[in-house]
């Protein structure tokens, strides 16, 4: 049976400390001098992956140095960037960014766009969508980006039905006109919800956080996102004051090429992971 309680709790905790922690940093207002090595912070897949290919393979014929710094959740990136810690950062979707900036009043902003992560749902216990039972459990990512991602994802799946007009990057469950198997909604860190699989019906799981499970959204999934037209591409994010930074754009720009595109769709030639454009 899933203990709800105290896995709840122990991710609430989590975030409430990573919040705190984000509320208290230092916004870095002045130009970083990265002197030709760019630090960026990154959750291990496939973020790191792909920036480890360019400091490997591309970043010195491109003039600049590249030094990853890896975190495994989704605030203190953020955090690390807003003080100057790190130069840079490479996890998040537009969306996130934006409620991250409305809630800790940072300046972070996008440089480019490098690739979509499709979402997935996935069970341990359902082969499909329809076997999904009434009043099942669905663990989904706890904060108001991407959950409300994963309650358009399982309205995609016939799960449920979204009130008309309603924007998915802002839905809640307040949001929802018909749950008609009285599904119960887990939210969760992001990080716990792969942890969750064995103890829920079934769980909305982020990219990354699937790849680092071993879960393809292509293959294991029960109902994945689109990539055509698909709004949630990941970005390289810096401060408002690193916005044109040389050596940031230099990244920018291998990050976008075709050479690191191509390294995409040979690493995850199941669609885990594709070019954003």
């Amino acid at each position: 049976m899933f203990n709800r309680r105290a896995l709840i709790g122990s991710s609430v905790a989590a975030a409430t400390a990573l919040a705190l922690t984000a509320c208290g940093a230092d916004d870095a207002s002045e130009p970083t001098e990265t002197g030709g090595t760019v630090v960026v912070a990154a959750t291990p897949v496939p973020h790191a992956d792909i920036l480890n290919y360019i400091a490997e393979n591309l970043a010195e014929d491109a003039g600049i140095t590249v030094e990853v710094e890896e975190f495994t959740d989704y605030v203190q990136p953020n955090v690390a960037t807003s003080d100057g810690s790190v130069d840079a950062n490479f996890f998040q979707t537009e969306p996130y960014l934006d409620e991250y900036n409305t809630a800790n009043g940072t300046d972070l902003v996008t440089v480019a766009a490098v690739h979509i992560e499709p979402l997935g749902l996935y069970s341990e216990s359902a082969a499909s969508v329809e076997e999904i039972p009434d009043g099942a459990q669905i663990a989904i990512p706890g904060d108001g980006s991407n959950g409300g991602r994963a309650l358009a994802l399982l309205a995609d799946a016939g799960l449920i039905t979204l009130a008309d007009g309603v924007d998915a990057t802002l839905a809640t469950e307040d949001d929802i006109a018909e749950n008609p198997k009285n599904l119960e909604f887990v939210p969760l860190e992001a990080a716990q919800l792969a942890l969750s699989l064995p103890d829920v019906d079934a769980a909305v799981i982020n990219g990354n956080y699937a790849l680092e499970a071993d879960l393809s959204p292509a293959e294991d999934a029960l109902h994945s996102e689109s990539p055509d037209g698909n709004p949630y591409a990941n970005y390289l994010v810096t401060t408002e004051a690193n916005a044109e930074n040389e050596d940031i754009l230099k990244l920018a720009e291998l990050l976008q090429s075709d050479e690191v595109k191509q390294f995409i769709l040979d690493t995850w030639a199941d669609g885990s992971v594709v070019p954003a454009s």
